[in-house]
């Protein structure tokens, strides 16, 4: 996230054709927004090298390639934060797939334990009956 600056060009251009010493600070942000490269090409032209229609062409051709460059540079993050979301949902989903299946586990593992319960009670209530049926018999002989 390169930090946005706010710059008067021309102002700023005229300042440093005056002849100020900026900060490093300064400087560096005056370089990075084109402000030297402009007067580079401006003192070209006062040396007779070269026109000054074609400095600001070579100016506007240094700007759009930084333009381009900066683009590329937040399309690749932009990119890398995807690619980065994209993996941490992956992780997430097979979080939750672990956890559904163990839950599915614990579920049947209770499921078998209640239905083991239930088979010894069904058993003994399906034997006391028989079991009282003979002495029934016996008590009406």
């Amino acid at each position: 996230n390169p930090a946005t600056v706010d710059l008067k060009f021309d102002r700023a251009l005229d300042w440093v054709l005056k002849g100020a010493q900026p900060t490093d600070t300064v400087r560096n942000i005056l370089s990075r927004e084109g402000v030297y490269m402009k007067k580079h090409l401006l003192g070209g032209v006062a040396k007779g090298a070269f026109g000054e229609a074609e400095a600001e062409a070579k100016f506007e051709a240094w700007k759009n390639d930084k333009q381009n460059g900066l683009a590329a540079l937040k399309a690749k993050d932009e990119e890398a934060k995807k690619a980065e979301a994209k993996a941490r949902l992956e992780a997430e989903k097979k979080v939750n797939e672990v956890k559904a299946k163990a839950l599915a586990e614990k579920k049947a593992a209770e499921e078998a334990a209640k239905a083991a319960a239930e088979t010894p009670a069904e058993a003994e209530a399906t034997e006391a009956p028989a079991e009282e049926a003979p002495a029934a018999e016996a008590a009406a002989e």
